[in-house]
C-alpha cells in the first residue's frame, strides 16, 4: 500500500492543509503508519496523540491512531487540548518515545494539521520530506499496537503554576475559542488575584474572532476587557496555545520582541550571562537590551522547530520569535507554551517590582513596519533572496545572513527573506524615524524591482 500527500502539505516545520482539500484522513493514516516505522526502527514503542479544538481533528486523531497501531505501535490519546498539553505530556509520560498533535494552528478554520515530537526532539524538515518518500514507497513497518487514553488536563494545569512566585494581579485572558481555553479556565482558578477570561468555550469556527494575537485587529475585545475592568494587564492565545499575545494596562500591544525583553530581564537576574535567543525578525531594541543586562544576544532564523534545535545546541534558556512562540527552558522544559509564558509574565510583575504597563512604557520609542507579505512564485523565492544577498555583498552593505538578508544602517534595519511554510518573501523593517523608516522601505523596493518583482498587494497569513 502506498499513498501521495498533497503537494502543499508537507511544510517545513509541521504539516498543514486544507479539510477535503488537500489534507484528510487517508493522509491522517499514512503519517500514524510512517511516524510509527521510524519510531519503531529507533527502538521506540509509543506515541502520545492530543488535538486542538477544530472540527475535523477528531477524525483525523482516529485515522492516524489507526495508521501508528498498523505499524505496531501503541498510542495514548491525551485527548483535546492545546499544543503545549501535548509536548508537556510527551516530556513527562515515562513510555512516550514520540508525540503527535493535531492542530490547524492560527490558520482558518477549514485548515487542519500535524505537530511533531520524535524522542524529545523536533521532527522537520527532512524528517517530514522522509516521511512523504515512505508513503510513496510503501515502506511502512507492520504489526498491531494498542490504544489507550490519558487524562493529563489537571497534571499540565498543576505544572504550569508549581513553582510561581507571583503575588496577586488582575488579568485578563482571551482564549479565542482555540484549545487553550479549558486549561486557561483550571489555571485562573490556581493563580492569586481576579481573572477575568473571554471564548474559554472550543468552538472550532472561531465565532468571535480568528485566533491569531499576533494580528492586533484580533486584540479588540480584550483591549475592550482591560479598559473596562482596569486591569494589570492581558493575555491572548492562538488556536492551540503555543503563541502568547499581550496588552498592558493602557491597552498598548506588547509585541513578541518586548516580551522577550522582559522575561530576559528576569532570566538574566537569575543566569547573567546567559545566551537568549530571538529570530531575525525582532527589534534591534531586544539584541542591545539583552546586552545591556549582560547576556548574550544570539539571532537565529526564524520558525519553532529551528530555534528549538538551536537552543539544544547551545544551551540557552529562554528563546523566541516575534510571532508570539516563547520557549522557556529556565525552569521548564524548552518548548513553546504561552500558558506558561502568561504566568512568567504575571511573575515577572513582582521579580521586577515593576508592573507590565511601567516596563512597556519604559521601552524604546522604534518605528517599525508590521510583517509585509508579497506573493512570489514558489521557484522564485529562494532564489530572489540570493540575489539580494549577491547585491548587497557586491556592494559592501553590513549584513546578517542568518535567515535572508538583515541589514543595518544608521537609520536602522530592513530584513527580506523567504517564508519556509508559503510562496511570499517576508519584510520587516525598523528605524529611530519616520523619515529613516522611508529610506529603509526605498532600499528594499530597489532590492526587489532589481529582481524583477515590486512591493504589490499582501499576502495573508
Amino acid at each position: 500500500m502506498t499513498h501521495a500527500f498533497h503537494p502543499t502539505s508537507l511544510r517545513e516545520y509541521d504539516i498543514r492543509g486544507i479539510i477535503g482539500e488537500t489534507l484528510g484522513e487517508a493522509d491522517a493514516y499514512a503519517i500514524g503508519r510512517g511516524f510509527a516505522t521510524l519510531i519503531a526502527r529507533a527502538g521506540g514503542k509509543c506515541v502520545v496523540v492530543g488535538y486542538d479544538g477544530r472540527v475535523s481533528s477528531p477524525v483525523l486523531e482516529a485515522a492516524l491512531i489507526k495508521g501508528l497501531n498498523d505499524s505496531g505501535i501503541d498510542a495514548i490519546s491525551v485527548g483535546m487540548g492545546p499544543t503545549p498539553m501535548l509536548y508537556y505530556a510527551e516530556s513527562v509520560l515515562e513510555e512516550a518515545d514520540g508525540g503527535i498533535q493535531i492542530t490547524g494552528s492560527h490558520n482558518p478554520a477549514n485548515y487542519n494539521g500535524f505537530k511533531m515530537v520524535f524522542q524529545g526532539r523536533p521532527f522537520f524538515g527532512a524528517d517530514i520530506r522522509k516521511l512523504g518518500e515512505m508513503a510513496a514507497a510503501g515502506d511502512w513497518a507492520e504489526g498491531t499496537g494498542s490504544a489507550r487514553q490519558v487524562d493529563i488536563l489537571d497534571r499540565y494545569v498543576d505544572r504550569l503554576v508549581e513553582d510561581f512566585g507571583g503575588t496577586a494581579a488582575r488579568i485578563g485572558w482571551d482564549c479565542g475559542n482555540g484549545a487553550a481555553g479549558p486549561a486557561v479556565e483550571k489555571l485562573v482558578q490556581r493563580l492569586p488575584g481576579e481573572h477575568f477570561t473571554l471564548f474559554t468555550d472550543v468552538d472550532g469556527n472561531f465565532p468571535n474572532h480568528h485566533p491569531d494575537p499576533t494580528e492586533e485587529k484580533n486584540l479588540a475585545d480584550l483591549k475592550a476587557l482591560v479598559a473596562e475592568k482596569q486591569l494589570d494587564f492581558g493575555v491572548a492565545f492562538d488556536g492551540d496555545g503555543d503563541r502568547i499575545g499581550a496588552i498592558d494596562g493602557q491597552g498598548r500591544v506588547i509585541w513578541g520582541d518586548q516580551l522577550l525583553s522582559i522575561y530576559a530581564e528576569v532570566v538574566l537576574k537569575d543566569l547573567p550571562g546567559a545566551t537568549i535567543i530571538a529570530d531575525v525578525k525582532a527589534s534591534q531594541a531586544l539584541f542591545d537590551r539583552v546586552s545591556e543586562l549582560g547576556g548574550e544576544p544570539l539571532m537565529w532564523k526564524t520558525g519553532h522547530s529551528l530555534i528549538k534545535s538551536k537552543m539544544k545546541e547551545t544551551g540557552c534558556p529562554l528563546a523566541g520569535e516575534m510571532s508570539g512562540h516563547v520557549f522557556f527552558k529556565h525552569r521548564y522544559y524548552g518548548f513553546d507554551d504561552a500558558l506558561y509564558a502568561a504566568v512568567r509574565l504575571i511573575e515577572a510583575q513582582t521579580v521586577l517590582g515593576k508592573s507590565v504597563t511601567e516596563m512597556r512604557g519604559a521601552m524604546a520609542p522604534m518605528i517599525n513596519t508590521p510583517e509585509m507579505r508579497f506573493q512570489v512564485d514558489e521557484t522564485r523565492k529562494f532564489a530572489v533572496v540570493d540575489e539580494v544577498l549577491e547585491r548587497l555583498s557586491a556592494a559592501g552593505a553590513n549584513v546578517n545572513a542568518t535567515d535572508g538578508a538583515r541589514v543595518n544602517t544608521e537609520d536602522g534595519w530592513w530584513l527580506l527573506r523567504a517564508s519556509n511554510t508559503q510562496d511570499v518573501l517576508v519584510a520587516r523593517a525598523e528605524a529611530r524615524s519616520q523619515e529613516g523608516l522611508d529610506r529603509l522601505m526605498a532600499q528594499i523596493d530597489e532590492q526587489l524591482a532589481a529582481s524583477g518583482l515590486k512591493r504589490g498587494p499582501q499576502a495573508g497569513h
